[in-house]
């Protein structure tokens, strides 16, 4: 430590990009290190010592051969990184040795040349940096300490402390030599009166990560958390500190996130022992991880709650040995026993404490789930489990992955306790409101056609450019694409025709026709078959079957709208409480041919219906009507209303609601993450300065997210740059459709 080293090693650095305050933010490579001993005791300099640095990468940018007066052909010849630092380590330790001193510590102007530039590029090229690198004092910290009144020190630069201590500037040309040598005159300086200084403010870079469990009360800052995007479904905590490698993130500071289904879904939280490692962190977004950039970006301390926090006791008794190694294994057999797991890892990777290291994850009522949780002593235990991956136990092959302690806290919360996910809560029994044109009434005119087939990445428009010249055949508002209960498209569509002539025709001349080489099956249908597909039955080639019911007693209703309140209430009684879904206010379009349908009928939906995302046809853009999952207020105020004064209060308290999207241009975004939320969707647009109440995801009826939204841009301009700069960036590590609404 400086406090009690008894040198001080002046260190500068620049890379082939960005130099200064945005050292290392663009990943290019050091192609310039700078030295120079200053004893402490004897307040003596040694030899000033400048190498050149041979980097992969040969281009320099125009900005560093401007500032630092280089190019490419004075560093071909140079010596690579690695040689580099052997000769800063021979040169210090062989001065040390002829001023007869022990110790010493590096002194920077700034933290950048060493988090910044040299750690996270000695990780990506596997280089062991030696222990010096490891520790520094920031000599714009110890002059702040020094002098307080010279102000605050990220705000402090070379020359401005040289003005305050009244030292004149380095006539130097070269660059590092001009800020070493102006270090160095600081630093004696401050050490000589009236100052006195005493160097003693070392910062540290952890060497590795630790893990560690966190509790869901633990106070944790807003500051020191950032969100990690585009990661490989694979990577581990490890990896993902080894991606901010030179900043310390704290322990257990890594949580990474996982889907509906339990599987990582390419994000992790971050937290970091402080905001000023935080800002360092952000600074590295769109950085590499193999090949893959990484979004990052500013999250919450309840977001990294929500994910790494726990309070199980199991959980806290299975991770409370230190410095674990923890492998998560899935789809084992119901009936697989300990020692049937130990065995399967077999000798070479022992399990730590035998069968109290492993962690079988189980429903609350005691039936597993197929994961389980194993603890190793090291590494090389855990390299040996993974090369187990797809091997068979009983009859069922096996998945190993890294895990952390993070993961095991959501995974064991998921499965005991209330799931990650947010979903609405359910809505009290409430007539809801429908517009005819999307919900018909059950007839066996054959007037509708049934596509069967479809890809799962097909979206309206696919759907429409599918039925070419018979698209101006579709009835306003009749393309129904249904999914299933997970949210999903099912594959199939439901298409209400002008009349059965023309569903017959379509049937006959789109039959088998292909569509993103899949043919799609084309079934002529009658209205009566379409209603009960969307109730929840099936309908298929030996016939119908209804939608199941709770009570074998009773049937479904077969008719969508009833005709008193009544009988209403008697009937929808025996279902499960719905959704409470409202139609969106209508907004001013230019088209000509544009109907909204305001709410008449009362309507019940069983909890058993599949989900249907109703889309206008032509002229009708997506955007004009739809029916969305109602927030609880909406449903809370319709369900304190009397019968007869429901469907008031459902459209008074829907037009009140600010989840519904305000007047601008809209974006439709398809194919999001089932666990997205409205402030992801804000960061994935960050810099279009949209307000939370822009964003409106769309549910289906078991409450979760459907995989779209519509975000709504204060201009048709703003909205159409969105799209075209958007487009190409990964959502939670997948790709995302986004149409513009005009």
């Amino acid at each position: 430590m400086a406090s009690h080293s008894d040198t001080l090693v002046v260190f500068f650095g620049a890379t082939a990009g960005a130099n200064g305050g945005k050292l290392g933010s663009d990943e290019r490579e050091i192609i310039l290190l700078v030295w120079q001993i200053v004893d402490l005791r004897e307040k003596k300099v040694g030899k000033l010592h400048r190498c050149l640095v041979k980097p992969d990468t040969l281009e320099l940018a125009d900005q560093c051969k401007e500032e630092t007066g280089l190019s490419s052909d004075d560093v071909v010849n140079a010596e690579p990184l690695d040689k580099v630092l052997q000769q800063f380590q021979q040169s210090v330790t062989s001065e040390l040795e002829c001023l007869k001193r022990s110790s010493y510590t590096l002194c920077v102007n700034s933290p950048l040349v060493i988090r910044q530039a040299l750690h996270p590029e000695a990780s990506k090229k596997n280089l062991v940096l030696p222990e010096c690198f490891f520790s520094f004092v920031d000599l714009r910290k110890e002059f702040e300490k020094c002098c307080p009144n010279a102000g605050p020190a990220n705000k402090l630069e070379i020359p401005s402390m040289l003005e305050h201590v009244g030292l004149a500037a380095v006539s130097e040309q070269l660059m590092g030599v001009r800020e070493v040598r102006s270090m160095v005159q600081l630093i004696l300086c401050i050490l000589a009166e009236p100052y006195n200084h005493n160097f003693s403010c070392v910062e540290t870079v952890n060497y590795k990560f630790d893990s560690g469990t966190c509790s869901k009360t633990e106070p944790v800052d807003n500051e020191t958390i950032i969100r990690a995007r585009g990661l490989p479904w694979q990577s581990s905590d490890q990896d993902i500190a080894r991606f901010f490698k030179g900043l310390n993130i704290a322990k257990g500071g890594v949580a990474l996130c996982l889907n509906a289904q339990g599987r990582r879904n390419g994000e992790a939280l971050v937290r970091f022992i402080n905001s000023e490692h935080r800002d360092l962190a952000l600074e590295r977004h769109k950085h590499h991880m193999g090949s893959r950039y990484i979004e990052v970006y500013k999250a919450t301390g309840d977001e990294f709650l929500k994910i790494a926090g726990g309070t199980s006791n199991e959980v806290t008794q299975f991770l409370s040995k230190e410095n674990q190694v923890i492998v998560r294994m899935r789809g084992l057999p119901f009936t697989a026993t300990s020692q049937e797991v130990l065995d399967f890892l077999g000798p070479e990777s022992p399990v730590t404490d035998g069968a109290e290291g492993l962690l079988f994850v189980k429903y609350p009522d005691g039936r597993p789930t197929g994961d389980a949780f194993v603890l190793f002593s090291c590494d090389e235990y855990a390299q040996n489990a993974m090369k187990k991956h797809r091997q068979i136990l009983g009859k069922r092959y096996i998945e190993l992955f890294r895990s952390t302690a993070a993961e095991v806290q959501q995974v064991l919360t998921r499965y005991l306790s209330t799931p990650l996910i947010s979903t609405l809560p359910a809505s009290p029994i409430v007539p809801v409101l429908a517009a005819p044109p999307f919900l018909p009434t059950a007839s066996s005119t054959r007037d509708c056609v049934r596509l069967r087939g479809l890809p799962y990445t097909a979206g309206i428009e696919d759907i429409l450019e599918f039925m070419a010249e018979h698209t101006s055949d579709i009835k306003p508002h009749g393309v129904h694409m249904v999914l299933n209960q997970q949210g999903r498209p099912s594959g199939d569509a439901f298409i209400q025709m002008k009349s059965p002539d023309k569903a017959f025709i379509v049937s006959q001349k789109c039959h088998k026709k292909t569509m993103k080489d899949r043919y799609v099956e084309v079934f002529q249908c009658s209205t009566e078959e379409m209603s009960i597909v969307l109730m929840g039955g099936t309908l298929n080639r030996s016939g119908l079957s209804p939608p199941p019911c709770k009570l074998p007693c009773l049937s479904p209703p077969t008719a969508y709208a009833f005709p008193t309140p009544p009988a209403i209430l008697s009937e929808a009684a025996f279902y499960q409480p719905p959704l409470l879904a409202t139609p969106r206010p209508h907004q001013a379009t230019h088209s000509p041919a544009l109907a909204y349908y305001p709410p008449q009928p009362h309507l019940y939906m069983n909890m058993n219906m599949n989900y249907t995302a109703y889309y206008p046809s032509p002229p009708v853009s997506p955007s004009t009507v739809s029916y969305f999952a109602a927030p609880p207020s909406v449903a809370a105020a319709v369900a304190a209303q009397p019968h007869h004064a429901a469907a008031a209060a459902a459209a008074a308290a829907a037009a009140s609601s600010p989840v519904l999207p305000q007047p601008g241009a809209l974006v439709r975004m398809q194919g999001l993450p089932y666990n997205t939320g409205v402030k992801d969707i804000l960061g994935f647009f960050q810099g279009y300065q949209l307000q939370p109440d822009a964003v409106l995801i769309l549910y289906n009826f078991s409450g979760q997210c459907s995989g779209e939204a519509l975000v709504t841009f204060p201009s048709e301009e703003a909205a159409c740059r969105a799209v075209a700069e958007r487009s190409s960036h990964a959502f939670y590590g997948q790709q995302v459709h986004l149409t513009f609404c005009n």
